[in-house]
């Protein structure tokens, strides 16, 4: 559809497009937050670094670890119970703990009071934390907070929060007792994280709601006046959230794409009169977009 893409290089300084999108988010009928990886490292749920030594200095003296993300992957090589020690705290600081800094309050104090909906690629929970309408909610790929089969013999979905604390509380020398391990309880296979890594992942009830009303509410709104607004979005993978709201913005005139995004701000050449391009912090931009 789309011919090229292009950066593009507004003559707009920084807060002139801070008051151009505070005007289409004042004057819309309709907002559509897509939010990706960016938004939560903004907010400092940071993978490598200080966060990652302070929680798995042991397992990176062990096993040559580096940061949070790869050794999520690392560890499939070892033993069930250094997998579940290694995920067990990763699950806890990044699914049950608020993130560090107020990115996601800020966001929420913005649309609040306005006709919203997410659809987010985050697995972590924080939209919800911060306060956000459940049902105005829709995590595409998945939730660290939630277990499902490997094979997966069902479609169902468990919530893991006590069985995550009783791994921390137990485990000792990087090692969860084996009566630790989850298993499913119809077959009896291992349990594994509801993450959209593979055909496996379930999409249970929940799941199917929420894309329900994240559909109804862009029929109900797609040829009003909108804001498309993307969040930290990468490319990893685009067809989620990036190419449709390009394609709904291109359909509609009264359609306004707003992408924040630090070194990855950019539209195609046909919604270039339509889109607001910020190349800096999604904290930053949050927060002046609230004052």
């Amino acid at each position: 559809m789309f011919s090229k893409i292009q950066i593009n290089k507004s003559t707009e300084n920084y807060s002139q497009q801070i008051e151009q999108i505070k005007d289409k988010l004042n004057n819309a009928d309709a907002v559509v937050i897509g939010a990706g990886a960016g938004l939560s490292a903004s907010a400092g749920f940071t993978y490598s670094g200080e966060r990652f030594y302070k929680h798995f200095s042991d397992f990176a003296e062990k096993y040559g670890i580096t940061d949070m993300y790869s050794g999520g992957f690392m560890v499939m090589r070892y033993p069930p119970e250094v997998f579940w020690a290694y995920w067990s705290r990763f699950i806890s600081i990044n699914r049950y703990e608020k993130a560090p800094k107020p990115v996601y309050d800020d966001l929420l104090k913005i649309v609040k009071n306005k006709n919203y909906f997410v659809l987010t690629t985050n697995v972590d929970h924080q939209f919800q934390m911060a306060g956000f309408d459940k049902e105005r909610l829709f995590y595409t790929q998945g939730d660290y907070g939630l277990f499902q089969c490997s094979v997966p013999c069902h479609d169902k979905t468990y919530d893991n929060y006590d069985a995550v604390i009783s791994m921390i509380e137990q485990q000792e020398n990087m090692k969860v007792p084996s009566d630790q391990i989850p298993h499913c309880p119809v077959c009896g296979k291992p349990m594994t994280m509801n993450l959209r890594s593979d055909d496996k992942f379930v999409e249970d009830e929940g799941w199917h709601r929420a894309a329900e009303r994240y559909n109804s509410f862009i029929n109900e709104n797609k040829s009003k006046n909108i804001v498309y607004l993307e969040l930290g979005v990468g490319g990893n993978t685009p067809g989620i959230i990036k190419y449709p709201f390009w394609q709904l913005t291109a359909q509609n005139k009264n359609a306004v794409y707003a992408c924040v995004n630090l070194g990855e701000s950019y539209c195609p050449d046909e919604i270039v009169d339509q889109s607001v391009c910020v190349n800096s912090d999604i904290g930053k931009v949050i927060k002046d977009l609230g004052e």
